[in-house]
């Protein structure tokens, strides 16, 4: 029996492989990072299912490409690097993988909100550059984490999951969300408020919205000056909700304390991006659900999804619901 093929984007885990084998005729690209535009498109001509993930750009040329395409499974929550619409109209399956990396998100969250306000990375720097000579009361003194307040934009799971942690530090939780999550509310004591003032009363804001159209550029100068001077904050959601050049100015001028940031605009960041040289800015290279279990729960989800649409079933984490009428079962899987 011919087996449907795919093609694997990313150097997925073998969690996520083993689960293919057997059931698609599957290559895989292993080298790191993401393969060359010409031979993604060259190993999807005939692809009914693609696994890719976060830089990996899926749009009209791909789908061009790729006649045969059926479903494109998203080893990711964010979906921003996937023309969905254009999927849609195709009648191609667009998955990704919520929930099973919410944990890890929200430890990571916090431990840039540990690292920055207690500056981790700059100390460490500076013990090891033999610098440190003689205590001193005025050595690396940071923020208060304990009994701060929080400021969360985007209450979704990790949202809320960071809100739970922040419950443990006995922070004082607001929320800025479209719509009002009275669970969350009563779970966690947290309050609904508008963007300016959460901008205005929190020590720490915490960014967890997805990347849109409406949250590209959310927080920018007008923004960044409403926070305080104290204030701290902390991006692992997606680079681009942030106006970088406003950063690196209320960072460097003082208008507020520091940021936080696993995620950039454009990724891998140039050495000569300026917030790298800033000491109050804390940076990690897009590592949120880089923990073993969840890494592995990725791989086996973005493998079920993949695998369900080319059986004819619907997937657990469709992204595009508008894909009513999923493609008949194949005769090659």
């Amino acid at each position: 029996m011919t087996l449907a093929k795919v093609y694997v984007a990313i150097p997925l885990q073998e969690a996520g492989l083993k689960l293919l084998r057997g059931k698609v005729d599957f290559g895989v690209w292993e080298k790191g990072g993401t393969p060359p535009r010409d031979e993604l498109l060259r190993n999807l001509r005939d692809a009914e299912g693609l696994l890719s993930g976060i830089p990996v750009t899926v749009d009209a040329e791909l789908f061009d490409a790729a006649p045969k395409l059926r479903v494109v499974s998203n080893y990711a929550v964010g979906y921003d690097t996937i023309d969905v619409p254009e999927a849609t109209s195709r009648g191609i399956c667009v998955t990704n993988t919520p929930d099973v990396l919410t944990p890890a998100t929200a430890d990571l969250t916090f431990a840039l909100i540990l690292a920055s306000a207690r500056r981790i990375i700059e100390a460490n720097a500076f013990l090891r550059s033999g610098d440190w000579k003689a205590w001193e009361p005025e050595l690396l003194v940071g923020r208060e984490v304990a009994g701060s307040t929080i400021g969360i934009v985007g209450m979704g799971n990790i949202g809320q999951a960071v809100a739970k942690r922040a419950r443990g530090f006995d922070m004082k939780v607001l929320y800025f969300s479209h719509s009002r999550q009275s669970e969350a509310e009563s779970a966690l004591d947290a309050k609904q408020v508008t963007l300016d003032d959460l901008l205005r009363e929190s020590d720490f804001v915490s960014l967890h919205c997805p990347l849109t159209n409406a949250t590209r550029g959310l927080i920018g100068e007008r923004e960044l000056r409403l926070m305080k001077k104290t204030a701290i904050l902390i991006n692992s959601a997606r680079g681009p909700i942030v106006d970088e050049k406003a950063l690196y100015t209320a960072c460097s001028e003082g208008w507020i304390w520091g940021a936080g940031l696993d995620v950039f605009t454009k990724e891998p960041v140039p050495l000569d991006e300026p917030l790298l040289k800033l000491p109050n800015v804390t940076t990690l290279p897009h590592i949120g659900s880089a923990s073993r279990t969840a890494r592995d729960a990725m791989a086996v989800r973005a493998a079920e999804n993949l695998l369900a649409v080319l059986q004819g079933k619907r997937p657990r984490d469709l992204v595009n619901r508008d894909v009513l009428t999923l493609p008949p079962l194949s005769s090659t899987l």
